[in-house]
């Protein structure tokens, strides 16, 4: 997943959310990488990455075009709510 973010504040807060949500659902990453800097915030969950990137650094590595050939899945906004045990997805 490649998603960006206007700052660190902002990238920081979509990590933090993240893991908030996968811990939701019982999910643990295997590690968090580049969340002090916030150029570009790297969440590990074995089958799923999460690249969160500020501007400049997304157009720098272009990771679109090294998984160009890949299928492109556009985000549908569907919510998925967390078992009640464990909260609320937000």
């Amino acid at each position: 997943m490649i998603c960006s973010g206007f700052n660190k504040r902002q990238l920081q807060a979509i990590a933090d959310e993240t893991v908030k949500q996968a811990g939701a659902f019982n999910i643990k990453g295997l590690g968090k990488e580049g969340y002090d800097d916030a150029r570009w915030i790297l969440l590990d969950y074995v089958n799923v990455i999460v690249h969160l990137f500020d501007k400049d650094t997304r157009i720098f590595y272009d990771l679109e075009l090294l998984w160009g050939d890949a299928p492109r899945v556009e985000w549908q906004g569907k919510r998925i709510k967390a078992p009640k045990k464990l909260g609320k997805a937000k």
